[in-house]
């Protein structure tokens, strides 16, 4: 018997923990503490404690499949591959579309995007970052220059006032919660609101139940106390900042007066009162916000507003201090760093900037060119493009994502992903996206490749190669680098090693210019921005000036809207989504590791209990959820930890998906969907 352990990054949240892999006789076999890590110092959560269990699963794709007479039959890699080359070729640039991945590496990002811009010549590419943080990087990058988390996760334990916003953080993000309770343990100040009373609400020293999508209200409350008191950074204001008095403008109206958002919030007035003077007078506040932030037809406000109000008090630029947007996936950050995004190419170069779409072009060599210099379709605006205008785009390549639960309003996905004429999907196991491709090629987990990852707070970090891949499965990179040289591009794609993608990646982007795997293959590796080999990287953006091209902060007046869909006689709840501390996402991972799957084998839809003495239902009572696009049946939990007209499911389970209710409504600005907030009603199941 052989036994060893190989150092790699979770493959769950954004947090970017390492841990070791357990490897016996070539096999992985369970997961040890790597106490080296200054993210985690060899703490892990209840996913990553068990990050093993599914990468053995009997049902991990071994084979490429081609869809035949509506079966799928086993193929060869050359077969699958000469009639993925032959359909792809048949089509015009404008009429395919890719699908890239959180869930696998920087340079297999990088692959994809760089196949789909330049053998395809599409303009069409994004990922899931459109359906999380899309709002962050466009909000952040119009006020900052950036739209990245600003600070670390270490120095969030130095904050004396953290307030938390839309973030679930201890069940989401339970590494980045423990340094949040540092900071509580170093006298800090704890706000939190959230409809829910969670894990997060039970360690806050100010719990503010709110209504889902008045955040906007709340932050514009919140500044008009603060300038009202005189607790505003001046200096800050003055030296670093510009538009102050557009925003005062805005937020000093009576709307946003502490008794008139008590009534829009559902918040006392003494909490808001208290909240303001809290992070208004501490000497550092450090905001952190997630997916009840960003996941709203008006999420590039609340960003702009929680940029606002760190600007204000000159919370920018300095230990404790901060704008922590707390990235969903392990490498979402990641994925848009790597221009897997329709409008940018790396290290977010404008693809409709002439000089830097000939510098990739240069880069590249196509002989024949690469995608015209204009912006491609979000991934929401390509699912109604198929539905709406079917014959538009009618081919798509899938890496790693599985939208059939993911996405808002399944019920629209799927007639969207029924219209294309070819798709291909590659990922580890057959997903409900998988299912309705004409051809599945079987890829490599994390556990079974070398690479990188880029965290939540811009760290740049390693994953290891623990086992071979199950079968005839690969790696994504060679999957696209053997597709492309079959059609014809071989010399493009002539790499042998994932270092040698992200040399590639690292010569192309300034940010990852002087990063390299000796550099990065160490505990702390690196954070971007990282200009230069003898650059020691850049934990905490925005110190003395900002990166806007005049270094100028620019603050935004916004108001107030409500959500897309409101209560009302019809559908008199609102609905609000998010994730349980033991799944992730679409469950494919975490549904397939025993021990986690048995914590929490099913979904439930949480109901305050004088709605559900109103209603007539009772906790664990089988009910039947409905809105505007579908409906669901799904266990009743009836919880005072809800507070009264709202409701909330988790959105991982397909026998009850919530994501057969959500709104498709999208932010004008980032093209995210509405998942944090529509109208719902409930109903008893009377039929036998």
């Amino acid at each position: 018997m052989t036994l060893k352990y190989v150092a790699t990054t979770c493959p769950y949240c954004g947090t970017g923990c390492s841990f070791n892999l357990v490897v016996q006789d070539g096999k992985v076999v369970g997961t040890a503490p790597y106490r080296r890590s200054p993210v985690n110092e060899g703490k892990v959560c209840p996913k990553g404690t068990y990050a093993h269990e599914f990468v053995n699963s009997p049902d991990r794709l071994t084979k490429p499949l081609i869809k035949k007479n509506g079966k799928f039959e086993e193929a060869t890699w050359d077969e699958a591959y000469d009639l993925i080359a032959q359909k792809f070729k048949s089509y015009k640039p404008d009429e395919f579309a890719a699908l890239a991945s959180a869930r696998v590496s920087n340079e297999e990002n990088y692959l994809l995007m760089k196949f789909t811009r330049g053998v395809m010549k599409s303009r069409h590419i994004d990922h899931c970052a459109r359906l999380c943080h899309a709002s962050t990087v466009a909000g952040l990058a119009a006020s900052f220059g950036s739209g990245a988390m600003t600070n670390s996760i270490g120095d969030i334990a130095d904050s004396k006032c953290v307030f938390i916003l839309g973030s679930n953080t201890f069940e989401q993000h339970p590494l980045i919660g423990r340094r949040v309770m540092q900071a509580k343990k170093n006298g800090a100040k704890i706000i939190y609101a959230d409809p829910r009373y969670t894990a997060t609400a039970k360690q806050a020293d100010l719990y503010m139940p709110f209504v889902s999508g008045s955040d906007v209200a709340i932050l514009n409350c919140m500044m008009q106390q603060i300038i009202k008191n005189g607790w505003e950074d001046k200096e800050f204001i003055a030296n670093r900042t510009k538009d102050y008095e557009k925003l005062k403008e805005v937020v000093m109206k009576d709307t946003y007066s502490l008794e008139n958002v008590s009534k829009i919030s559902g918040i006392p007035v003494e909490s808001l009162k208290t909240a303001a003077e809290w992070f208004g007078t501490a000497e550092s506040s450090a905001l952190l916000y997630s997916m009840g932030i960003t996941q709203h037809t008006v999420g590039v406000d609340n960003v702009r507003s929680t940029a606002n109000i760190q600007m204000l008090t000159g919370n920018l630029g300095k230990r404790g201090g901060g704008v922590n947007a707390l990235r969903g996936q392990n490498n979402v950050q990641g994925a848009c760093d790597m221009g897997a995004l329709p409008v940018v190419f790396t290290g977010y170069q404008k693809v409709i900037d002439e000089a830097a779409h000939k510098k990739f072009a240069d880069a590249w060599g196509f002989s024949d060119g690469i995608c015209e210099p204009k912006n491609g379709y979000e991934v929401t605006v390509m699912m109604d493009v198929l539905t709406d205008n079917p014959g538009e785009l009618k081919c798509m390549y899938i890496m790693g994502e599985n939208p059939m639960l993911s996405d808002p309003d399944l019920t629209h996905v799927k007639h969207a992903i029924e219209n294309l004429e070819f798709l291909v999907v590659q990922d580890i196991f057959l997903t409900e996206t998988a299912e309705l491709a004409d051809v599945v090629l079987p890829a490599a987990c994390y556990a079974e490749r070398d690479g990188t990852q880029t965290s939540t707070e811009r760290r740049v970090q390693m994953w290891r190669k623990a086992q071979d891949p199950p079968g005839e499965a690969k790696v994504d990179w060679q999957i696209i680098s053997e597709l492309a040289a079959k059609m014809g591009y071989a010399a493009q794609f002539p790499y042998q090693s994932a270092e040698e993608i992200f040399s590639e990646v690292a010569a192309v982007t300034p940010s990852y210019h002087g990063m390299n795997y000796e550099r990065l293959n160490r505990p702390e590796a690196l954070h971007w921005p990282c200009p230069a080999v003898d650059h020691p990287g850049t934990p905490i953006l925005h110190i003395g000036k900002f990166s806007h091209p005049d270094g100028i902060g620019v603050f935004a007046p916004i108001e107030w809207k409500p959500p897309a869909e409101v209560p009302d006689a019809e559908y008199p709840f609102v609905l609000t989504t998010g994730r349980v501390l033991w799944h992730w996402h679409t469950g494919t991972m975490t549904r397939r590791s025993a021990t986690l799957d048995a914590e929490v084998p099913t979904g439930w839809i949480e109901i305050n209990p004088e709605d559900a003495q109103a209603l007539g239902i009772k906790d664990k009572e089988m009910i039947r959820a409905i809105t505007r696009r579908g409906s669901v049946e799904v266990p009743a939990r009836v919880t005072r930890d809800i507070m009264k007209g709202v409701m909330f499911m988790p959105f991982h389970f397909k026998e009850c998906a919530a994501n057969v209710l959500t709104n498709n409504a999208l932010d004008p600005v980032a093209k995210i969907p509405e998942f944090k907030a529509c109208a719902v009603k409930v109903e008893k199941i009377t039929e036998a």
